[in-house]
Order: C-alpha cells, then sequence, then structure tokens
C-alpha cells in the first residue's frame, strides 16, 4: 500500500517545518526536563494552541479545527522530527479522544476546550507497584460516598506528574466482582488535598517518572468517566490511541539522518568513512527498512481513526514496531562510534555529544510502558490473528 499526501497537506507540511524552523533556537536538544526547558515547552505550548495546532483533528465544538487525521499526521511528524516541544500527549493524545468516546457531555465541553488552549497539563494513573503488566490486578481502592469519591493507594511511573495539573487514573471500585470486573476510570485535580508526587529518577539520570500517593483524597461525582465498574474497558480505549502515534519512525528518521552524517564525515579503522564499510551499510539498510514499516503501519492506524474506527490490533503492531526501532536506533547510535561511543554528555571525547549511551539508557521502558512488546504480541496474536488463547 502506498500513501500520499494532498497538495493541501504537503503545503501544510512546509508551513509547519519552516514555522519550527523559526521558533526552535539553534541550542535546542528537545529536553524539557529542566525547569528552563519545561518553560519553552509551555512557551510554545500557547503559540501552538494560539494557531490552532494543538488539536487540529478534534471536532470544533470541544476546542479543535476538524481537520483530518492525515493533517494531523504530518503535524506530529514534523514535530517529531524536530524535537519541539509544547504537545501534551497525555491530554491531546490519550485522554481527549477517550473522553469524546466514553464522556458526558458535560465532561467534554467542561475538560476537552482547556487542553485545547494549551492551559492544562495532565498525566496518568495506571500502573502501581506491584500492577505494572498485570494492570488488572491493581488495588488502589476508590469508595463512593454521599457527595463523591476517597481514593486511597498508590500508583507508580506517574510520568510528569510533577508537572502536571490534573491526573486520570483507574481505582478499584467494587473488591468482590472479577478483577476486570470491578475497575473505574476518574479524574482528579493534581493539587487535590492527599495527593503526594515523590519523584523518581531513571538510570540515565533523568526526571521523568513519580510515585504518586493517594490518602483520603476527596473527588466530586463527577470525577467518574463512563460508567461504574467498567473502567477496564475504558482504559484499554486510551491504551489503543496511546499506542498508535506516528512519533515512533519519526523520530527514528530523525536519528537515521544524524547517524548517517556523522557516518559518512567520521574515518572507520582504515581510514575510510564509516559509511563505506560494508556492516555499516547493511545496518543502515535494515534500519531504513524498519523506519518505513512503522510510518506506513502508523499511518494504517491513523486512516482508521479517520474513519470511526478504534485501532486494536493495529495500534500494539504499531507500538512493537516503532519501539523497538527506537531500541535498535540508540543501540546502533552508541555502537557507531566504536569504544568512544560509550562516553556520555560532558566527555570531551564523546561522539555526537555522548547523546546515544544516554539514549540507550532511556528508551529501555519504551518496550515496556503502554503494555510490554510482550502484551502487544498476545493482542496481535488473539484479536488480530484469532489465535487461541494459551
Amino acid at each position: 500500500m502506498r500513501y500520499t499526501f494532498t497538495v493541501e497537506e504537503e503545503e501544510f507540511r512546509q508551513e509547519v517545518r519552516t514555522w519550527l524552523t523559526e521558533q526552535l533556537p539553534d541550542s535546542w536538544d528537545g529536553d524539557d526536563g529542566t525547569d528552563e526547558g519545561w518553560a519553552f515547552n509551555l512557551e510554545m505550548r500557547k503559540k501552538l494552541a494560539d494557531k490552532g495546532w494543538l488539536t487540529l483533528a478534534w471536532p470544533t465544538e470541544y476546542g479543535g479545527q476538524g481537520a483530518s487525521f492525515m493533517k494531523q499526521v504530518v503535524f506530529n511528524e514534523e514535530m517529531t522530527y524536530q524535537q519541539a516541544p509544547g504537545v501534551d500527549g497525555f491530554g491531546i493524545k490519550m485522554l481527549g479522544p477517550t473522553l469524546m468516546v466514553h464522556g458526558t457531555e458535560e465532561q467534554k465541553r467542561r475538560l476537552l476546550p482547556p487542553i485545547a488552549r494549551g492551559e492544562v497539563q495532565w498525566c496518568q494513573g495506571y500502573s502501581e507497584p506491584d500492577s505494572g503488566s498485570d494492570l488488572a490486578s491493581l488495588q488502589l481502592k476508590v469508595e463512593e460516598t454521599d457527595d463523591g469519591w476517597v481514593v486511597n493507594g498508590s500508583k507508580i511511573w506517574t510520568s510528569q506528574a510533577h508537572r502536571a495539573d490534573w491526573i486520570f487514573f483507574l481505582g478499584r471500585t467494587n473488591p468482590d466482582a472479577p478483577k476486570h470486573r470491578g475497575i473505574s476510570f476518574f479524574i482528579a485535580d493534581r493539587h487535590t488535598p492527599g495527593i503526594e508526587v515523590r519523584p523518581i529518577i531513571n538510570m540515565a539520570g533523568e526526571h521523568h517518572f513519580n510515585q504518586t500517593i493517594f490518602e483520603d483524597v476527596r473527588i466530586p461525582k463527577d470525577a467518574l468517566i463512563g460508567e461504574r465498574d467498567r473502567g477496564w474497558y475504558i482504559a484499554a480505549t486510551l491504551l489503543d490511541f496511546e499506542r498508535s502515534g506516528v512519533q515512533y519512525p519519526a523520530g527514528g528518521r530523525r536519528t537515521f539522518t544524524e547517524l548517517l552524517a556523522f557516518a559518512k564525515s567520521t574515518p572507520g579503522p582504515d581510514g575510510r568513512p564509516l559509511a563505506e564499510d560494508p556492516e555499516v551499510r547493511r545496518k543502515f539498510a535494515e534500519l531504513d527498512v524498519d523506519i518505513e514499516c512503522a510510518r506506513l503501519v502508523a499511518y494504517e492506524v491513523a486512516w482508521m481513526q479517520s474513519v470511526g474506527q478504534i485501532p486494536n490490533k493495529e495500534a500494539s503492531a504499531a507500538k512493537v514496531l516503532g519501539t523497538t526501532l527506537t531500541q535498535k536506533l540508540a543501540r546502533f547510535g552508541t555502537e557507531l562510534a566504536g569504544m568512544y561511543g560509550m562516553l556520555g554528555p560532558g566527555s570531551e571525547f564523546a561522539p555526537i555529544d555522548g547523546k546515544y549511551p544516554q539514549m540507550e539508557m532511556s528508551v529501555v521502558a519504551y518496550t515496556i510502558f503502554a503494555g510490554t512488546t510482550e502484551i502487544q504480541k498476545n493482542i496481535i496474536a488473539t484479536r488480530g490473528l484469532g489465535l487461541p488463547r494459551g
């Protein structure tokens, strides 16, 4: 299958590309983990919202532009390729589309426009210290009261919780029901009394993750999204949207281009450029094919969304291809520079500023978060190929 973009979409691509070139400083390296980087992220978010680009494909009544999903794909590709900040993936890519499927009209009109205006940062509360891949075993307790709900327990790996204004999360509302049927989906103001965020620093020395503690946290009745005890199925919808992005092949293409330029300009052991080594050329060819495969599957997912379908096995395939691609590129980048390739940021002898060993440590999580590769393969096998469960 060959995907082609319309003239309008290609013109929009050039408009986004030109605008980003004007907005991004030459020193920008895509890192919004520092306070300065986060401030620039929020600045870019406001500019993107003012241009109407944050939620291009959303309906106009919820703050979107009613644009085609392929135009949204073009935007996502260019933003990722340029490592541009400003997009809250939790709100725009995950919660927003899920609310459009499962939220009440009041919830949609209250929660979606602030996301479209770039006024709010969301985070996700799914995993718990004892519930990761077996997410349905979660134990965070949510009890109903006359005027709302009381929440007790903890979440782990809540990315950007230390920056977030709001959190969407899963809680157990019926401990006596089968584990998949006693879960409900909620939202909460992250600054509600009783919510505590504790930082987790990853092995690359970066702070994205957190543990989020809920202690007698009171939230209102309308914090429930969808039906009580049916949250697992809402969560599954959200995960399909989370897994379906084009960011992996777009980011992979940028990495590929950077590594190719390095290979062309760096001599190997025999004095010739690394790019002339047959084994290096073979690896570049293999990665080029991997990027194109991941890109085409991501386009398929976008097409499904454009016709009102919720991607499932297709989203899982996109996630497997994209995350394994990212890990392959990070490892290749480290290996390409030989022994010097193991030097990290700060070393005067580190090739390409030492970014690839740092990247290799960071992307270990990619085949784990949003459902491990093994879980994705099970979804593809059972829901895609119709194979029996073991």
